[in-house]
């Protein structure tokens, strides 16, 4: 192989990479805050026992997941305005399409933490007098989300890594910005492999710490015993009432 290495440009070139790098490190983190949320209605939307809203649920993971993210992030950018006659900027554009594509996904991941919580964990709760929403905030919603924590997990850093699609609509991004100076510099070995590299240094690391949380989380777990007693105790201010 017959190339000259020449790694001064990712030395001249790294403040401004390390800009676009904060960039998706924002992206990703707003995303991931607002489809964690967002996810949590949709998925018990999808298992409400109203057929509409049920249907209307299913109707929207679907069309998420079974298109290309990039299609959905050219539509929103570029077809939307065109039917609202709003134009949004690059950056708000990505977060849109991003957040509605990781909320279907992760309202799938809670369904099925959601259905995986043991009745008598809810049964319990009722013993407790809770009411429906303190049932889903102090017993399913924390259940589902352990019991989903690696899928959750997978789910974002995947994310993260998407976010290198967003440079398509002139996101200043990691990506853009490595395929800027790669042009201008005709580098772009060393330069898309700086950004590869990267990309790397934030996920692993995340990886590994995420990973060990859930395994303490899935210990926890484990040694946790069910039952109104006990659920009395992750419940603040309640107390176990006899019929």
């Amino acid at each position: 192989m017959d190339y000259n290495f020449d790694w001064s440009v990712v030395r001249d070139s790294l403040p401004d990479l390390l800009v676009g790098l904060l960039t998706t490190v924002e992206i990703s983190l707003i995303v991931i805050v607002l489809s964690m949320l967002l996810a949590v209605p949709v998925a018990l939307m999808r298992m409400s026992q109203i057929s509409i809203v049920r249907w209307i649920a299913q109707v929207y993971i679907e069309i998420f997941r079974c298109t290309p993210l990039l299609v959905q992030l050219f539509w929103i950018f570029y077809a939307m305005p065109t039917l609202t006659g709003i134009t949004l900027p690059g950056f708000a554009s990505a977060v849109i399409a991003l957040t509605a594509n990781l909320t279907a996904f992760m309202a799938e991941a809670y369904r099925s933490g959601f259905q995986a919580v043991p009745i008598e964990q809810v049964e319990a709760g009722q013993m407790l007098r809770l009411t429906t929403f303190e049932r889903i905030r102090y017993i399913i919603v924390p259940q589902a989300l352990r019991q989903q924590l690696p899928v959750i997990l997978s789910l974002n850093i995947s994310l993260f890594k998407d976010t290198a699609l967003v440079s398509t609509i002139a996101v200043a991004d990691l990506m853009f910005i490595a395929n800027n100076i790669s042009a201008e510099t005709y580098r772009s070995l060393e330069l898309l492999s700086t950004a590869a590299l990267l990309y790397f240094v934030v996920a692993f690391p995340v990886s590994l710490i995420t990973s060990r949380i859930e395994r303490n989380m899935m210990n926890k777990g484990q040694r946790t015993k069910t039952g109104p007693s006990v659920l009395a105790r992750m419940v603040p201010g309640t107390r176990v009432k006899t019929a």
